[in-house]
């Protein structure tokens, strides 16, 4: 058999087909359905509404810096709130803090509430 028999067998035959060529994926199939491609144009235009947006952004920080501080959180209220949110807690658990020892009497099946801290009596000094 001659090499060009073999090769007219192996393309007659589907089963002999060495590959199969799929088309290139376009930016269409990573995009979602309702947005269709961007010209370079667009996405040069894009790029440049971003850089100004930021430098704007760099500006106002700049100049008014005073509107960008975090505000400071109230320690108490945040150790309070992380207490009533601690869902290890069981009855009978004794938790410290800034105002002293506290014993937790409420129930695991429901929400905690401060009045479910009493505070521990501290023994009498003699």
């Amino acid at each position: 058999m001659t090499v060009a028999g073999a090769l007219g067998l192996g393309l007659a035959s589907p089963s002999l087909c060495l590959a199969q060529t799929e088309p290139e994926p376009s930016l269409n199939d990573y995009l979602p359905p309702s947005e269709p491609e961007v010209t370079r144009d667009e996405w040069r235009q894009r790029i440049e509404d971003a850089r100004r947006r930021a430098k704007e952004v760099s500006r106002e920080r700049r100049e008014h810096p005073e509107l960008y501080k975090p505000i400071p959180e109230d320690p108490d209220l945040v150790a309070t709130e992380r207490l009533l949110r601690d869902d290890s807690l069981q009855r009978g658990d004794i938790v410290t803090t800034k105002k002293g020892m506290f014993v937790y009497q409420g129930r695991s099946d429901q929400p905690r509430r401060e009045q479910d801290f009493v505070p521990v009596n501290p023994k009498s000094v003699r």
